[in-house]
């Protein structure tokens, strides 16, 4: 386990009474939603989790904003003097930072609070715990908060009442006895010794970041083989802490045999509902809660919003909205060049770059599928007229790739069509983008670019020629994408046969399916770059909309042999997703291949009711 810094003199009990020491220096900031020291008048919620406690008199109280994550202290009926502060600790409260917004009642009255301080600290995979504690004429503390995990159930559930029986990772072994690792359909967890003898002891570990390290996490449930008995098992620890928005936490089962000192552990795992939860969560994990993107690369994030945006609507599950509206939030303004893009943001997710800010308006067209709030569309459409004023009669028409006016080419026309053919399906009474859309697909469908095998090439040329580059699966499923979206604004047949057509030769050509499994050309090498490690989920997502609308069981059995092959092939025990789908090493692996395997999952998952 990682050393933990403890920023105190001594350490004492951590029981409401206990007295408190003094922190050998301050504790750092804390940035979550808000950052530590946010004034207490602007919370959006107010709770009292624990009973007040009182100190000679005064009301030492704990105040929790559960919607903020935040907590502050107060302390009332005293006298000028009394003090009162925040601990938090990043164990199980036998270690603390202390006097966290330390605040002492000013001359004429009686009571004060402190500032708000975070309970937890999601962006480095820290799950904390907040007590309030005061001094007038003797030191005490509330009790903390919270000292349990609770997600569909509270940590300590009996495994009688686990919903399903899952063994995620090979047992561990010692001195003959088993030591295995149990996970429900929950995502609950609990460890589990057979063919020991009485004493044994067996238990689970706990860690918010990949098994790095477990602070406050380690021998939970921790219990003992009977006398008369030859197994026993652990309550049950959950993985996921959505108060403190900790997802994607895994969890071990470790033993020791009575007869000696030395333990035995699984493997880290990382539990789930499901295929597409499990990699909902690993993808979450590595969103930066402070910063609210995925460093670093900004088109790449928009793409990763809409994977969980597709996954709430493809579930009906709001897990992650929070994390859609605080990616909308906090990114909708200014930004100067090198912040989260080379190019400068200027505002509504406007940059030089023509296709980036493409790619936020589809995510905000998608948030307001799932959501229905009326920004996000909006968003959306302040992003199309920003789209269209790149339209022009260079080549007969089309959107250019960038402000310079470079290149024409696939993904730009590809975005352009779908999120004007989905404003025109979402805004009643529509006839502008509908006319758009029409136009932007007659001008790529005549521009050359799909080639004689039906599979679509980066660009055209100067001269208004397909340029012969290479054939990538992003470009193939916008093409796909934007004439499904097209057929359900009008009805024609057509569109709904050529987006199969395009969809069909990439089935069935060795240029993007080799072996029966989705590849991209720089897959066998290993050498994708960022933006192309996320490329096959975007063809992903746009095939699942093509199986959903034509009702084809081809399209659907192509995404489940993906699907098979990246949870038997390309998945790792805590459901990191690498880049090659049929597996092989070197495989690349971070949160864009992530973001592309959750396409590919959720496009054999059925649509939600």
């Amino acid at each position: 386990m990682r050393k933990l810094t403890v920023l105190m003199t001594v350490l004492l009990v951590g029981a409401a009474g206990a007295v408190v020491a003094t922190p050998a220096s301050a504790a750092p900031a804390v940035c979550a939603l808000y950052c530590d020291t946010r004034d207490p008048s602007l919370a959006r919620q107010e709770t009292f989790p624990v009973p007040e406690v009182n100190l000679n008199g005064r009301r030492l109280v704990l105040h929790v904003s559960d919607a903020d994550r935040m907590a502050w202290g107060s302390i009332d009926n005293g006298v000028v003097g009394d003090s009162v502060w925040l601990d938090r600790s990043w164990t199980d409260g036998s270690t603390w930072d202390g006097l966290l917004g330390k605040a002492s009642i000013p001359s004429t009255w009686t009571g004060t609070r402190t500032l708000m301080y975070n309970v937890a600290d999601p962006a480095a995979h820290r799950r904390g715990m907040v007590r309030a504690c005061g001094n007038a004429g003797g030191v005490t503390c509330t009790a903390w908060v919270y000292v349990k995990v609770c997600d569909a159930v509270c940590d300590g559930a009996d495994p009688a009442t686990a919903v399903g029986d899952n063994q995620p990772v090979p047992g561990a072994t010692i001195s003959n006895r088993r030591i295995d690792l149990h996970i429900d359909n929950r995502g609950l967890g609990w460890a589990t010794l057979g063919a020991g003898t009485a004493g044994d002891e067996v238990w689970l570990d706990r860690s918010w970041d990949e098994g790095a390290s477990w602070p406050g996490g380690s021998s939970l449930g921790r219990v003992s083989v009977p006398a008369g008995a030859t197994s026993v098992r652990t309550t049950m620890v959950n993985t996921r802490d959505p108060r403190s928005l900790l997802y994607g936490g895994a969890v071990r089962a470790c033993g020791r045999a009575v007869s000696g000192a030395n333990g035995s552990c699984t493997a880290w795992a990382r539990p789930a509902a499901d295929r597409p939860a499990a990699a909902a969560d690993a993808l979450a994990y590595a969103y930066r809660t402070d910063t609210a993107w995925w460093p670093s690369s900004w088109w790449n994030s928009a793409v990763a919003v809409t994977a969980l945006g597709d996954w709430s609507g493809r579930t009906g599950r709001a897990d992650y909205r929070w994390l859609i509206d605080r990616t909308f939030e906090l990114n909708k303004g200014v930004m100067p060049a090198g912040q989260k893009s080379t190019d400068a943001i200027e505002g509504n997710f406007i940059s030089r770059a023509i296709d980036d800010t493409g790619w936020w308006a589809l995510a905000w067209v998608q948030a307001y599928d799932v959501t229905r709030d009326a920004k996000f569309l909006n968003m959306a459409l302040t992003i199309a007229n920003y789209m269209h004023s790149y339209w022009d009669g260079v080549c007969g028409g089309g959107v250019w790739w960038n402000r310079e006016r470079t290149y024409k080419n696939a993904v730009t026309i590809g975005l352009y069509v779908r999120l004007t053919a989905a404003l025109h399906n979402r805004i009643p009474g529509d006839t502008l983008w509908l006319g758009r859309a029409t136009a932007g697909w007659n001008w790529f469908a005549a521009s050359g670019m799909i080639n004689g095998s039906g599979l679509v090439n980066d660009g055209i040329t100067g001269g208004c020629a397909n340029n012969g580059q290479t054939v990538w699966t992003y470009n193939q499923g916008l093409a796909v994408g934007g004439a499904v979206e097209l057929w359900r604004a009008t009805g024609n047949a057509s569109l709904l046969a050529q987006a199969r057509q395009l969809a069909d030769a990439a089935m069935n050509s060795a240029v993007l399916t080799r072996s029966g499994i989705l590849t991209e050309s720089c897959d066998p090498a290993n050498s994708c770059d960022d933006n192309q490690k996320q490329f096959k989920g975007i063809f992903m997502r746009y095939l699942m909309d093509l199986a959903d609308a034509s009702g084809v069981a081809a399209y659907r059995t192509y995404a489940q042999r993906q699907a098979d092959a990246i949870w038997q092939y390309d998945r790792d025990s805590l459901h990191r997703i690498g880049q090659r789908w049929a597996g092989g090493t070197p495989n690349a692996r971070d949160w864009r291949t992530q973001a592309s395997g959750l396409g590919a999952l959720l496009a054999a998952t059925p649509k939600n009711p």
